[in-house]
Formats: C-alpha cells, sequence, structure tokens
C-alpha cells in the first residue's frame, strides 16, 4: 500500500498560483527599490557641506559658499543670544573670529522651518558649535540639543564666568525671544 503524506504531492501551477508568484517577486522588487531609496535619503539626509563662511549673521547663524551659491547654516544645539540682546554683537564677533573667510565642513542633521541648514561647523576638525559655548558666546539650546558634551562645557563656561556668564542674571535667547513676543503683542 502507497501512503502519501500531506503536502508531498506535486501538483501542476495554475494560472492563479502563477499570479501570486509574480505578485510575490513584484512585491521583493518593491521592497528592495524602498530600501535602496531609504539609503539613499538617509546618506543625503547626513550630507556634509563644504565651503568658505561669507557671511556672518549672528552668534549662531552663517552664510557658507558651496557652488558659488550662499547656504544659510544655523549651528546645531546651540543658542546664541540675540543681535540686541546682551553679549549679542560679542557672540557674533566671536563667531566672526572662528570662521570668518575660513572654508568649514557643515555636518548637516537637517532643515528648520525657515529653510535654514541645521548643522555642526567643523574648521579643520574642531566643533565651532561647541567652540561657543566653551567660550560662553552660546547656550545649550535644551530644546534640540543631544550632545553630552555641549551641556559639559556651558557647565564649565558658566563656573569659570566666561563670556555671558559673567553677567549676573544672563537671558537665555529662547526667553528673551518669548518676553519680546509678548511685549509686542501687548
Amino acid at each position: 500500500m502507497l501512503s502519501v503524506t500531506p503536502g508531498a504531492i506535486q501538483r501542476r501551477p495554475t494560472k492563479e498560483s502563477g499570479m501570486k508568484t509574480r505578485r510575490a517577486g513584484v512585491a521583493n522588487a518593491a521592497r528592495a527599490w524602498c530600501a535602496v531609496a531609504l539609503l539613499l535619503f538617509t546618506t543625503l539626509a547626513r550630507a556634509e557641506l563644504v565651503g568658505p563662511v561669507v557671511a556672518i549673521l549672528d552668534g549662531d547663524t552663517i552664510d557658507v559658499l558651496v557652488d558659488r551659491q550662499p547656504i544659510r547654516v544655523r549651528l546645531a544645539q546651540i543658542d546664541a543670544p540675540e543681535k540686541r540682546q546682551a553679549f549679542g554683537t560679542r557672540a557674533r564677533q566671536t563667531l566672526a573670529g572662528l570662521v570668518f573667510r575660513q572654508s568649514v565642513t557643515v555636518e548637516e542633521a537637517g532643515r528648520d522651518r525657515y529653510g535654514r541648514v541645521i548643522g555642526t561647523v567643523y574648521v579643520s576638525g574642531v566643533s565651532v558649535n561647541a567652540q561657543m559655548v566653551e567660550l560662553g558666546m552660546a547656550w545649550v539650546y535644551r530644546r534640540y540639543a543631544k550632545d553630552s558634551v555641549l551641556f559639559e562645557l556651558e557647565r564649565q563656561a558658566q563656573a569659570d564666568k566666561r563670556g555671558l556668564w559673567a553677567d549676573p542674571d544672563p537671558v537665555a535667547p529662547w526667553e528673551y525671544r518669548h518676553n519680546k513676543r509678548a511685549r509686542s503683542a501687548s
């Protein structure tokens, strides 16, 4: 007597099973394409910009010339005093001393709501963002900061009363902007 186990019998492919195979092949191809697209997007999202700094707008915003086009860059994870705020001019001057007419590399982290590139700026491999905090010319932007080193640099600058920390009552830029909006709304 011949015993047959379930599933051991090979069936002839039907039109329906052939369509399932083709659909599975198309789905696999689509998944592969999506994976490649995601990889490319991730690579582009972490792009680097290289060029000379052609303008300093304030203590945390610069223009970098890339392919003969100025690209506005907002230094990531830090917030410098506003132009009309105490230490605003000194922060801008300090940033200019660090980067103006220097070739910089910007490690892009994204874009803000104004279309500016958000990034970490390097001169000769040294983070300008960290230097600004270390010199007491910028706060760590707590809302966006992820780098624990920046918090330690800020703590040291504050303890040594460097830069804006020499002020007996320094006001964080985000508080200054909030207060300014509240005053203008009144």
